[in-house]
C-alpha cells in the first residue's frame, strides 16, 4: 500500500481504553472538516473502539494498518458535504459507470477523495487527484477524455466536475452517490 497522506498524527501508543478515544476526540475537535487523522495505538481493542466512535459521531473511519505492533487508524473529520447542493448538470449513477467500465469504454475515472480514502479502496484504474489539488494537477488530464468524477457521496465530485468544466473539459460526469454505495470491483 502506498504512503497515506494525513493532516495530523495522534500518538496513543501504550495507552489502554478509553485513552486512545479520549485523545482522538480532543484532537478531532481542532481538526478542520474533511482532513484526515492517523491515530497510532498499541491497544488491540482500539480498532473496534475507534470505528464505533467514528460511526457514532458521524466521522468517517477509513481503515487500519498494522506496522511493527503499532495500529495506525485513519479517520476523516466529517463535513457538511452530504447536505451540499449538487450543481453540475451531467450526472451518472454508480450503475451507469459500472456498465461503462464493463463495456470497456475508453474513459477516465477520476477519484477526488483524499489519498487516505483512495488507499483503502478505489475503482480499479481510477486516477487519484484529491479535490484540493485539482486546480494544480488538472494538466494531468486530457481535456478531450470522457471523465467520470467520483468521491464518497457525490458532493466533492460535483465541485470537481464544475471546476473541470470551467477549465475547458467538455465531457465530465459527476458519479452519484459515489464510493459510499459503490458495489462494483475495488482495488487497494
Amino acid at each position: 500500500m502506498e504512503t497515506i497522506k494525513t493532516d495530523q498524527v495522534i500518538d496513543a501508543k501504550g495507552l489502554a481504553c478509553p485513552m486512545p478515544i479520549v485523545r482522538t476526540k480532543k484532537a478531532m475537535n481542532d481538526l478542520e472538516p474533511g482532513k484526515v487523522m492517523e491515530v497510532q495505538a498499541t491497544d488491540q481493542g482500539s480498532t473496534a473502539d475507534l470505528k464505533a466512535w467514528a460511526e457514532s459521531t458521524g466521522h468517517q473511519y477509513l481503515g487500519t494498518i498494522e506496522e511493527n505492533d503499532v495500529l495506525k487508524h485513519y479517520l476523516r473529520k466529517s463535513t457538511d458535504e452530504e447536505k451540499a447542493e449538487k450543481k453540475h448538470p451531467h450526472v451518472a449513477s454508480n450503475e451507469q459507470l459500472q456498465e461503462t467500465l464493463a463495456a470497456g469504454e475508453n474513459v477516465v475515472v477520476l477519484d477526488v477523495r483524499e489519498s487516505a480514502e483512495y488507499a483503502f479502496g478505489h475503482i480499479p484504474g481510477a486516477k487519484s487527484i484529491p479535490l484540493g489539488e485539482l486546480e494544480d494537477r488538472a494538466t494531468e488530464l486530457d481535456k478531450d477524455s470522457k471523465i467520470y468524477v467520483v468521491c464518497r457521496t457525490g458532493s466533492r465530485s460535483d465541485l470537481a466536475s464544475q471546476k473541470l468544466t470551467e477549465a475547458g473539459f467538455n465531457d465530465v460526469f459527476n458519479v452519484v452517490p459515489g464510493m459510499s454505495e459503490w458495489s462494483g470491483e475495488t482495488s487497494k
